[in-house]
């Protein structure tokens, strides 16, 4: 064909070869419809003028010869002798697999078909090809069709289609396989039109018997096709005769959808034909909709149609007769007129479902004689049909109502909507005249409220309201609802909203966020008796107009206040309180929480907060972080485990005391920056056994005495900033043996001098971490057999659990426990040796930077795998024998020589970062010299290398 072989189908006789091009997509469609469908008992008329001999091909499906099975020897026989080369599966097919696909076709999924896929198409199902120009000798004459037999299942086009096999659309290549007869009524023929031998047809064995053999009963096959769509029931048709049998059965095309398809009217009227006890049409998005349902009507007529969707049709006019049509759909029919919509629906007695949205002709009176002719129907949109207001409308089997952008609804519609006793589900939104609702409906479930700028009263009372949305109503200010169903209720946004009465049961979920009308008052509705006996989370979210909130209910779980920034009085008496927010919560001065369940809470936002009561048996982290001008505290939690009260400068020793007589088992107590605590609320932790952690950073004690006594326990102590602290302040450390237990000391910042630490480092064997940053009085470290000789240590000393030391066999343990030395910006260190008899031997981590006077250091550690040593800017003399050492950072230490670094680093076998960044008698020429002397080495860092 002149067009590169397209299939080609006129819809009618007489169509010239000028329509061939405009045609050609339709036709395609058109013709896979017909072939998807199924219509026995049409002919195709003859062929006119012969095709030219070079697209004359025509393909056979022969029954199947095992013998010949993937061999070229049958498909010698099968061509009359004349030999061929051998075809794969994608050869026989040229271009099918490559073809367009039509609009709205069913597609084979032959796209990735391998090698081995082909091969064993081949061995299954095998291609006849006959020469060039040769004619089809099983069917001839004047019904002869492209496919080499007559078509006597499937109804096409009247005009001969032609097919050109190397242009053939794959999913056109389905249908035309469907088209050979797999009866088993002729025998295959040869080139010669000569019945082929039983050694050929492989003992009677017809085509069915090839490959995998499924035996199925017709009823479970009728089972599996019951879950099948219409394109897939098209692809299974093609497989085998049962199953094609299986495929066209009327209880699977019952419902036809051509949504969005391309189909002639005599196509449309072939299947209809075909079909006559269709239950479902839909013509969606059909573009000559019109056509088919006026000169097709009579096949609309059925007494089975239930279901008619002309949605999105350019539809002018319409006429039904179906007395049995369930559900009609118009949407977006924006041609019919109102007379026309009215015609139609009226003559549906049963109509149970009407779609007529967007309908912009629909008036009142189509309504009124829609409700009076069908009075069943339950389920109606009229949305978008600004020429109703649904006043006097009556339909009192109505469920499910949508009136959404109709401009005519006011409140006088309230009374219409409201004779539809039986209505579960109702849209109103964006109604823009709506000013107030109220409706008393005993099954309504569901309504949406949406962008009514006038709306301003809702008043819903139903036993089985389930669901209510309402949003952005500005003008909304009283609210009433009714339901003992109601579990959630979200009315966010809601700016004018003051007024809030709830009578629901079984509601468990409020959202009021940014309802910034809402008064004191809406504490009473979510309290104990005020009609929400089941609430569980309340959010009340930036509602800024609330001052004073106490709230009394036995079942409310979650609560949140953030940004409440009016807010200055809280009292909740909630037992089973689990959380609550008050983040942006600034004004909050006096806060109760009496009883409640929480197990944390958080009060550092309120840096307001003054005064402090908590009740709750189940807590166990109370955070006061940052409670500036908190001067009365009553904490009874008797199971609080970690309280922080950091820069709570206020909290004076006699809240200290009550609280740690309240609560027991505090393990972890930060009093950091607590500027008011002094010895009498430092006596009182006597009363905390589990205390294992004390922070008392930045305070002004002089005498730790009563921490001595009271926290045998301890095994972390802080005392950063402590600048009051003197070096007889730490002496029963390491005199008296007080805080045995005590595995990390931080004297940041303090004023302790050289002799004390030198005497806490030889003598508290036990520390783990030792935290020295910025103590300006230190000045060496050298540690070494006789480091604790300083000490003058009683000899009755015994500390706990252990028996008498004499100071002379201190040195003779057998090493001490410290991982962790941090020296950070302690400007007066000059020096630091630790050789291999200090029995150093868990230290791990050494860090010193900063430390911008120290000029020599020499260690000797052999777990040691971390030094720090960046911007000790004055160091000299580098020594290290720390074969575990992986990370050495000496970042700007100006005056450190290169051999000086060679020598330290030949020691360190396990080097693998070094960072001489900034170091300028560090030649970046000898970085390879380096790791010849560090094999190790895996990073260096340095601002020499680009």
């Amino acid at each position: 064909m002149a067009d590169g072989g397209r299939m080609k189908g006129v819809q009618g006789a007489g169509g010239g070869a000028g329509d061939e091009e405009e045609g050609n997509e339709e036709a395609r469609q058109e013709l896979e419809l017909a072939l998807s469908l199924g219509r026995r008992g049409w002919h195709l008329p003859p062929r006119q003028e012969p095709a030219p001999r070079s697209l004359n091909w025509t393909a056979v499906l022969p029954e199947w010869n095992p013998d010949a099975a993937g061999s070229s020897q049958g498909a010698e026989r099968a061509l009359g002798g004349q030999s061929i080369s051998s075809l794969g599966f994608r050869d026989m097919l040229g271009g099918i697999l490559d073809g367009p696909h039509a609009g709205g076709s069913v597609e084979v999924g032959w796209d990735n078909l391998d090698e081995e896929d082909e091969d064993r198409d081949l061995q299954n199902k095998r291609l006849r090809v006959r020469r060039f120009g040769e004619e089809s000798p099983l069917h001839s004459g004047a019904n002869a069709t492209p496919f080499g037999f007559e078509s006597s299942f499937l109804p096409i086009s009247d005009e001969c289609v032609h097919l050109k096999l190397s242009r053939f659309p794959e999913h056109e290549l389905e249908f035309g396989l469907s088209l050979f007869p797999n009866d088993g009524s002729e025998s295959p023929r040869d080139a010669n039109n000569e019945q082929v031998d039983n050694a050929e047809n492989s003992g009677g064995r017809n085509s069915e018997d090839v490959g995998i053999r499924m035996d199925l009963s017709d009823d479970l096959l009728h089972l599996i096709f019951s879950f099948l769509g219409q394109k897939d029931l098209c692809r299974a048709g093609v497989t085998c005769k049962q199953w094609r049998s299986a495929s066209v059965h009327d209880d699977f095309w019952k419902c036809l959808k051509f949504e969005n398809t391309r189909i002639s009217l005599q196509n449309f009227v072939n299947i209809c034909r075909r079909y006559p006890s269709v239950t479902e049409l839909n013509l969606h998005g059909v573009i000559n909709a019109e056509t088919l349902v006026l000169e097709a009507i009579m096949f609309l007529r059925c007494s089975q149609l239930q279901i008619l969707s002309l949605r999105r049709t350019g539809m002018a006019h319409v006429s039904l007769n179906s007395p049995q049509l369930l559900e009609l759909d118009f949407q977006s029919c924006h041609k019919l007129s109102d007379n026309a919509i009215r015609q139609a629906a009226t003559a549906c007695p049963l109509l149970a479902k009407l779609d007529m949205s967007s309908c912009s002709c629909v008036t009142d009176e189509t309504l009124r004689d829609i409700a009076s002719s069908c009075p069943s129907l339950s389920v109606l949109d009229a949305s978008n049909c600004p020429n109703i207001s649904f006043e006097s409308v009556r339909l009192p089997m109505l469920i499910d109502l949508k009136l959404l952008s109709c401009e005519g609804i006011t409140s006088a519609s309230m009374a219409a909507i409201a004779y539809s006793r039986l209505l579960e589900a109702l849209q109103l939104d964006n109604c823009s005249l709506l000013t107030s609702v109220s409706l008393d409906l005993p099954h309504l479930k569901n309504i949406s409220l949406v962008h009514l700028r006038k709306f301003a009263d809702l008043n819903l009372r139903s036993p089985l309201l389930s669901y209510v949305k309402v949003s952005r109503c500005s003008a909304l200010h009283r609210v009433s609802i009714t339901s003992t169903t109601l579990q959630k209720l979200v009315l966010q946004k809601q700016e004018s909203l003051s007024s809030l009465s709830l009578q629901c049961h079984n509601l468990i979920d409020v959202d009021l966020s940014d309802c910034e009308s809402l008064t004191n008052a809406i504490c009473e509705v979510f309290s104990d008796g005020g009609g929400c006996p089941m609430l569980r989370s309340l959010i009340l979210d930036n509602c800024e107009s609330l001052s004073f909130v106490e709230l009394n209910s036995s079942s409310l779980a979650c609560l949140s206040l953030a940004g409440c920034r009016s807010m200055t009085f809280l009292r909740l008496s909630c037992p089973n309180l689990q959380h609550v927010n008050l983040d942006g919560c600034d004004h909050l001065q006096s806060a109760a929480f009496c009883s409640v369940g929480l197990e944390s809470l958080n009060l550092g936002i309120c840096p307001k907060l003054s005064v402090l009561r908590i009740e709750a048996p189940n807590m166990s982290i109370l955070e006061l972080k940052g409670c500036g001008v908190l001067s009365e505290a009553s904490i009874n939690c008797p199971r609080l485990t970690s309280l922080d009260a950091s820069f709570c400068s206020q909290l004076v020793d006699d809240s200290l005391t009550r609280m740690a007589e309240a609560c027991p088992l505090i393990e972890y107590l930060i009093l950091s920056s607590c500027l008011s605590i002094a010895i009498d609320g430092l006596s009182s932790l006597h009363c905390l056994h589990k205390l294992t952690l004390l922070d008392l950073s930045y305070t002004f004690l002089v005498n730790l005495k009563p921490v001595f006594n009271s926290c045998p326990q301890l095994k972390v102590l802080k005392l950063s900033a402590c600048k009051y602290l003197s070096d007889s302040s730490l002496d029963a450390l390491y005199r008296e043996g007080a805080l045995p237990l005590l595995v990390e000391l931080d004297l940041s910042y303090t004023s302790i001098g050289q002799n004390a630490i030198e005497d806490l480092l030889a003598c508290c064997t036990n520390l783990v971490n030792v935290n020295l940053n910025g103590c300006t009085n230190f000045q060496e470290l050298v540690c070494g057999s006789d480091d604790s000789s300083s000490v003058d240590m009683p000899v009755d000393f015994c500390p706990p659990s252990s028996s008498p030391i004499k100071s002379e066999e201190i040195s003779e343990r057998s090493g001490r426990l410290l991982e962790v030395l941090s020296c950070t910006g302690c400007p007066n260190i000059k020096k630091v040796v630790i050789p291999s008899i200090a029995n150093f031997l868990h230290l791990s981590k050494i860090n010193l930077n900063l430390s911008t006077n120290l000029k020599e250091v020499d260690l000797t550690c052999s777990n040691l795998f971390m030094l720090n040593l960046s911007n000790c800017s004055s160091l000299e003399v580098l020594k290290l024998d720390c074969p575990r050492l992986t990370n050495l950072q000496l970042l700007a230490c100006t005056m450190l020589q290169e051999e000086e670094l060679e020598s330290a680093i030949s020691l360190c076998r396990a080097l693998e970062i070094l960072n001489v960044h900034s170091c300028p008698k560090i030649n970046a020429l000898d970085f390879g010299r380096l790791r010849l002397i560090c094999p190790s080495l895996m990073r260096i860092q340095s601002s020499l290398i680009s």
